[in-house]
């Protein structure tokens, strides 16, 4: 259990404040501090389990962004051709005006899967990224 506490400030939309006090509200938490330190617990344990992807893998990159977002949609392709050695197949959908999603399948060393990955979280305007991988001929 954390004991030593520190206090930060961080600044939200309004609309993802609110859906976030909508989910905490939903699952009970005493306060927000409670939901965002479960949030980060989440986060690390994603980073975690990213971090021990390697070896041979096939890898489903899903995404959405805003596509009016300056060079974001440009910056995605450039990803893409530089993950080309890895990169089987993109598929994109408009989700409204401003918001598409893409689903790209990756194949190839963990290691690399997981940089594709993170390049990707790392551009502005990406909202959501979810990497899932397997190693090929592992039993599901």
């Amino acid at each position: 259990m954390e004991q030593d506490l520190s206090r930060i400030g961080v600044s939200l939309p309004e609309n993802l404040l609110g859906k976030f006090d909508e989910i905490i509200t939903k699952r009970g938490y005493s306060s927000r501090s409670e939901g965002i330190r479960d949030a980060i617990r989440s986060y690390i344990r994603y980073y975690d389990w990213m971090s021990e992807v390697e070896g041979e893998r096939i890898g489903i990159l899903s995404m959405s962004y805003d596509h009016s977002q300056r060079g974001l949609v440009n910056s995605l392709l450039d990803l893409e051709h530089e993950f080309s050695a890895i990169t089987r197949s993109a598929v994109h959908v408009h989700i409204s005006h401003d918001e598409c999603m893409e689903v790209v399948i990756l194949r190839g060393e963990g290691k690399d899967v997981r940089a594709m990955a993170e390049r990707v979280m790392a551009q502005k305007g990406v909202k959501n990224v979810k990497l899932t991988t397997i190693r090929p001929g592992q039993e599901v």
